[in-house]
């Protein structure tokens, strides 16, 4: 087992201590049972073992007795009990770990989804929550939960993820660990029941844990942690070049029409080229007299709002324009702030509208000079990530 960022409980207590805001570290997996729950229990009690003020807010160990081991005498948060159409489920109290203001939060399975009651969707809103509250938190999550790996995923893993974590979130993290085990040894684990109980172990062959899934999930993990530790040196170099105009030509900006068809694999790729380069990215709508809201039904402003709050929990500044030309009001948008790339979507029109240069992917290939135009293909849309 390999943690490849290199970093010991020792780098990320020195974070703690020179930060107002809460610092975030982050441990990183490509399948259950390659330790990110293990890594962080150790983590706590080495702190724990210097002094420092660490309660787990949640942890789950799924029945694993040498994980369950580490938890017996480090201090743990009491969960809530929200009643849901009649069944009693436990989650994190959030509200008690506020007020407990620990140094230190340890929290497990970020990408979980609350239950209704709960006064943030996610769990890994909750620790934006801890983190604006000062308080420092060491969380794990696998990497198939990135929100903008979810085609990519599905396509090349086989696996439909349906509860994700917005990039927005791991770019936040001060300090990425990711957590690498050999497919042949992590099946050797299953095998031995060290992962799930005996009678899931065939389940779990047959399904998730093939051979080729895995050896997929591994490769995106560990190409991650790469991007994010590249993402941090690019950041750093950045900020001690005085001279160096933030963003400039790094900025991606997504085309976004009143109802794309494949929002959703738009704005992943954004987020992964916006990722990449280390830049920031907008997604820029812009409403034409005949996309007046006035003009449209609901069912596609409906569409809209969720695929503009779709944009911002991916972590893009969301603009919307308002122009009688898209086209001309996308490129001075660009202009303006700093725009390297431009990301749209193939379009659906009539040949014969095409050929007539009045589709606007091909109006912006003619006279988007000095500008990367990105037409994405729907067919193959992750295949260039």
């Amino acid at each position: 087992m390999v943690a490849r960022s290199g970093r010991t409980p020792e780098d990320f207590l020195a974070l703690v201590e020179r930060g107002q805001r809460g610092r975030l570290k982050l441990y990183l997996g490509f399948a259950a049972g390659v330790g990110k729950t293990y890594r962080m229990l150790e983590e706590a009690r080495a702190l724990r073992s210097r002094g420092v003020d660490v309660v787990l807010g949640l942890v789950e160990t799924h029945g694993r007795a040498e994980t369950a081991a580490l938890i017996d005498d480090l201090e743990q948060v009491p969960r809530r009990r929200v009643e849901y159409r009649g069944v009693g489920v436990e989650e994190m109290d959030l509200d008690v770990i506020l007020a407990r203001k620990p140094t230190i939060a340890v929290v497990d399975e970020l990408a979980h989804t609350n239950v209704p009651g709960c006064r943030n969707r996610k769990r890994y809103q909750d620790v934006l929550e801890l983190l604006d509250a000062g308080i420092h938190v060491i969380g794990a999550f696998n990497i198939q939960h990135l929100e903008s790996l979810n085609d990519l995923v599905a396509r090349n893993a086989g696996v439909q993820i349906r509860e994700t974590i917005p990039d927005s979130f791991l770019k936040q993290a001060d300090q990425v660990v990711n957590l690498d085990l050999a497919v042949e040894d992590l099946l050797e684990r299953l095998s031995a029941g060290k992962i799930y109980p005996n009678e899931k172990v065939a389940w779990a062959l047959e399904h998730f844990f093939k051979g080729e899934n895995l050896s997929t999930l591994r490769e995106l993990s560990l190409r991650e942690v790469a991007e994010s530790l590249d993402r941090t040196a690019t950041a750093r170099a950045a900020a001690a070049d005085v001279t160096r105009r933030p963003g400039a030509g790094g900025r991606v900006m997504v085309c976004m029409s009143s109802y794309p068809p494949h929002a959703a694999t738009l704005l992943r790729r954004g987020s992964r080229m916006a990722g990449r380069l280390s830049g920031d990215w907008f997604v820029v709508y812009v409403e034409t007299p005949s996309e007046a809201p006035e003009r449209i039904d609901s069912e596609i402003q409906r569409h809209l709002h969720e695929n503009i709050q779709a944009a911002k929990e991916l972590g893009a500044e969301v603009v919307r324009l308002k122009g009688k030309d898209s086209v001309a009001s996308l490129l001075d948008f660009a202009r303006s702030h700093g725009v390297g790339h431009i990301i749209i979507g193939r379009s659906h029109q009539p040949w014969w509208r095409q050929l007539l240069g009045r589709s606007v992917p091909l109006r912006l290939v003619r006279e988007a000079a000095g500008f990367d135009v990105h037409i994405v293909s729907f067919t193959e849309e992750e295949h260039a990530t």
